[in-house]
């Protein structure tokens, strides 16, 4: 009876330690320090006997499962069977250290809280969940700007490092701008001698006008006797064109070259004559009425092709140092957000606004389906920063005091130095360094601010002090 109750506990321990590991792998929880031993070696030759009580995972990890599974790489869980031993003494391994720091190879200078917290003990002890504390050694407190962290802390806090690069450091700059036309597509029709003014052309502003269409038609005294002229000199020389003054004092009053060979084709003077388009776009100005008296250069018509625009955008002045000619730009007109326009810097003025301390810039952007018109309102992002790829790292990798920046390096085992940095340009997600690291560096760029706030960073920070001789 005895003998039947010892069995039936023993079996019931198995059957508890196996729900217990079902219970932690499924939940992803480890659990460390217990040192338990799910394999034990064959007895007399004889392998492990009884039926599976459970599966663990073949790298040895405290993840259990009470059903078949398989690892995240494919290989299948190990099963455990009821012979197998299930023993809870320290490891050999751990023994061995235990052997090794008694004997004085490491001098053993107190043991703290295997959760972080702040406890210590100047003998070994277990904490409230059984865990052992974890020694601290005499040679570990004797490395200057150094921070540790035990490796089960940095797998909880989630501490993540990268390998520092050459990467290019982008951030864009938002500035207000205006839609303007380009002045190389321009045209201004005026009259270059007194005239008057006998039709115009069924043109008004905001019409589309293509090259050669008609506008209006003048009546000049000059042009007339200019006219004149040209018909005597081919009167009198007998052939069909003149190559004479005539022809180009009507040239130098602005007559089309189609109305002075009509002159010469029919060795007529007309009474009026037709100013045309000059080219194809948009009428941006009509000065002119029927009978009305038109003075020497005087504008008739603004003719503005807009297939192709400018946008002038205002930089404040500490920013003109980060803009360069052929950058990216975006253009968001205010009345269809939706749409961005894209185009490059084409020129920095060289001039700051008294009144606003900014610089002007000037990007073109094509304009093919005329969304964009003149005087136009537009937000304006501008890409900013040098275009070559520079030693730069994540924004959150920097750790700021105000009076100086640092970032942590992995030094590896758990061990991090600060080093301080000088940064360079800020971009959306990386910061240029300047100095302080190198390619190849590694260093901590996510959960560095809890390292910050283990309780021996301040010390590591006050020997980084101390050794470059601040006080």
């Amino acid at each position: 009876m005895r003998s039947w109750s010892l069995a039936s506990l023993t079996l019931a321990a198995i059957a508890g330690a196996g729900a217990g590991g079902y219970w932690a792998g499924h939940r992803g929880l480890e659990i460390p320090r217990l040192g338990m031993r799910t394999t034990a070696p064959a007895v007399h030759g004889h392998g492990p006997t009884g039926p599976v009580i459970y599966f663990r995972d073949p790298d040895g990890r405290p993840v259990y499962s009470l059903t078949p599974k398989d690892t995240e790489d494919g290989r299948p869980f190990l099963p455990v069977r009821a012979s197998e031993d299930l023993s809870f003494d320290p490891p050999v391994a751990a023994a061995a250290n235990t052997a090794a720091e008694e004997s004085g190879a490491r001098k053993i200078r107190f043991y703290r809280n295997p959760m972080g917290l702040p406890d210590t003990s100047p003998v070994p002890k277990k904490d409230s969940m059984g865990m052992d504390y974890i020694p601290v050694y005499v040679s570990d407190e004797n490395e200057p700007g150094i921070v540790k962290v035990s490796p089960g802390r940095l797998q909880r806090t989630g501490v993540r490092t990268e390998l520092v690069s050459h990467q290019r450091v982008r951030h864009g700059i938002r500035v207000p701008g205006s839609v303007a036309v380009d002045e190389n597509r321009l045209a201004i029709i005026a009259a270059r001698v007194e005239s008057f003014v006998v039709e115009v052309a069924d043109v008004t502003t905001g019409d589309r006008v293509v090259k050669g269409q008609p506008l209006v038609n003048l009546f000049s005294a000059e042009i007339a006797v200019a006219g004149a002229l040209l018909v005597s000199e081919i009167n009198a020389d007998g052939r069909a064109a003149s190559s004479g003054g005539a022809r180009r004092r009507l040239e130098n009053l602005g007559v089309a070259p189609e109305g002075i060979a009509e002159i010469e084709r029919t060795r007529r003077v007309p009474r009026t004559v037709t100013w045309t388009a000059p080219r194809d776009g948009v009428v941006l100005e009509r000065n002119v009425t029927d009978g009305m008296r038109m003075g020497a250069g005087e504008t008739m018509f603004r003719i503005a092709d807009i297939s192709s625009i400018w946008v002038m955008a205002d930089v404040p002045e500490h920013e003109l140092a980060a803009m360069r000619i052929g950058a990216d730009a975006r253009v968001k007109p205010r009345h269809r957000p939706d749409l961005v326009f894209e185009g490059r810097v084409k020129s920095i003025y060289p001039k700051i606004m008294s009144e606003t301390r900014t610089a002007r810039l000037r990007i073109e952007i094509s304009n093919p389906d005329s969304v964009l018109l003149p005087n136009m309102y537009v937000e304006v992002e501008i890409e900013a920063g040098d275009a070559a790829p520079q030693i730069a790292v994540p924004r959150g990798a920097v750790i700021d005091t105000g009076v100086r920046q640092f970032v942590l390096l992995d030094r590896g085992g758990g061990r991090f130095e600060p080093r301080e940095v000088r940064l360079g340009t800020r971009g959306e997600t990386l910061i240029a360094i300047l100095g302080g690291l190198a390619e190849g560096d590694r260093i901590v760029v996510a959960a560095n601010f809890l390292i910050d706030a283990e309780s021996n960073l301040q010390s590591a920070l006050n020997a980084l002090r101390f050794q470059d001789g601040t006080p």
